[in-house]
């Protein structure tokens, strides 16, 4: 695997796989923000530690090919590295535009008593535009926890009780994301429906409606149909998976592989058809403890007492992964700007066909992308709509 891209995307799969084991209906997470996250701290992991972060976030074949050889050079001097790669994607998502809001934030708090070297709290604000900030876990443990609370206007992230006086480092990720629709939904197309929790329960839901041009494709060998709307400035879209039954989520989600998903959102392998939309509103703000997920996923020395080697961090033979959080929010509406790119298409074909029918009355998966660099930023899941 040699591209960033697709190791995000089996990342994602692989963490989903264990999200769903939670029993939750609705799922919301950023794979590309926890990945830099713990990318910044393989930059200072050394060992076996560091060759499990790798091989948890698919990028141990681009570490690998950047190596040339020589496992023990510092890692940020490898040409092609894993460091460099999210670097570009991280400032790439810090440039201005009035498109969407895409937030996505990294931060080490580290017990005051232990020293960092200097040249990894460099290279973690060079490469993650993060920063490593000290905390007094050893006295003043709930103190610190608000203090940490507080940031990035984060509410609770930390539970009582998770940090103590034997913590030592403590990883947070945030991220942020509210896109505004390339083509509109009309608030005034807006009304109730209902949408089937499964084929004999279903629930009340304000949908939006619309009819235009989409991409989309219906693989053969799986009974589900993939939408893509794009948001303003088509930099980043959502894909819609619907499956073709009320009771088909499951199947899907039990079949689904990361290879699928680079298929079917490559837009080579879609095609553009006019397309009744119906879309649910919809809210997900989800919190999610990554230590027990990732453990088993085999990242196992990162968090363990006498294994974690992060030698490249600190000189501290004892320090370990104490907690890792991510926090994460999506809301779908109507905003949107109205486009006028396709109208003189779209008057052709509305004439000359009847649209097909996207009906999201039933559990569904979505995923957000970031078109222009071919990443896959967010993946949710929504089974019991709420607003």
């Amino acid at each position: 695997m040699s591209s960033l891209g697709e190791g995000i995307t089996h990342f994602a799969v692989d963490l989903f796989q264990q999200i769903r084991q939670s029993k939750k209906e609705n799922i919301f997470y950023s794979p590309l923000s926890i990945m830099s996250a713990f990318a910044m701290t393989s930059l200072g992991a050394r060992g076996h530690t560091a060759s499990e972060i790798q091989k948890v976030l698919h990028v141990n074949e681009i570490a690998e090919n950047a190596e040339g050889g020589g496992a023990t050079k510092d890692p940020v001097e490898r040409p092609g590295n894993i460091h460099h790669q999210f670097q570009n994607l991280l400032t790439e998502f810090k440039k201005p535009t009035d498109a969407y809001e895409l937030n996505v934030a990294n931060r080490l708090y580290a017990e005051k008593t232990i020293l960092f070297l200097q040249a990894y709290v460099d290279n973690v604000e060079k490469f993650y535009l993060a920063g490593v900030e000290p905390a007094d876990f050893v006295s003043a443990a709930e103190e610190s926890r608000k203090t940490i609370n507080s940031w990035k206007k984060i509410k609770n992230l930390l539970p009582s009780g998770s940090v103590d006086r034997s913590t030592a480092l403590v990883l947070l990720n945030a991220v942020y994301f509210k896109g505004k629709w390339h083509k509109e939904f009309k608030k005034e197309d807006t009304g109730e429906g209902q949408f089937w929790l499964n084929k004999d329960t279903s629930r009340p839901v304000q949908v939006m409606k619309q009819t235009n041009l989409f991409n989309c494709m219906s693989p053969e060998d799986m009974q589900v149909k993939i939408l893509e709307i794009p948001y303003k400035g088509q930099e980043l879209s959502m894909f819609l998976l619907l499956p073709n039954d009320v009771d088909g989520l499951q199947q899907l989600e039990d079949q689904l592989t990361a290879e699928k998903l680079i298929e079917w959102t490559s837009p080579q392998n879609m095609n553009q058809r006019e397309i009744e939309l119906h879309l649910p509103q919809f809210k997900v703000e989800e919190t999610y403890d990554l230590k027990p997920m990732l453990r088993a996923l085999g990242m196992v020395d990162a968090f363990t007492e006498g294994k974690a080697d992060f030698s490249g961090m600190s000189k501290v033979r004892e320090l370990k992964v104490s907690e890792a959080f991510h926090k994460s929010f999506v809301e779908v509406n109507e905003e949107g700007t109205e486009a006028t790119a396709v109208t003189g298409v779209e008057a052709v074909i509305r004439s000359a066909v009847f649209p097909e029918s996207f009906h999201c009355d039933h559990p569904f998966l979505f995923l957000i992308k970031h078109n222009k660099i071919n990443s896959l930023l967010f993946y949710g899941r929504v089974s019991s709509p709420e607003m």
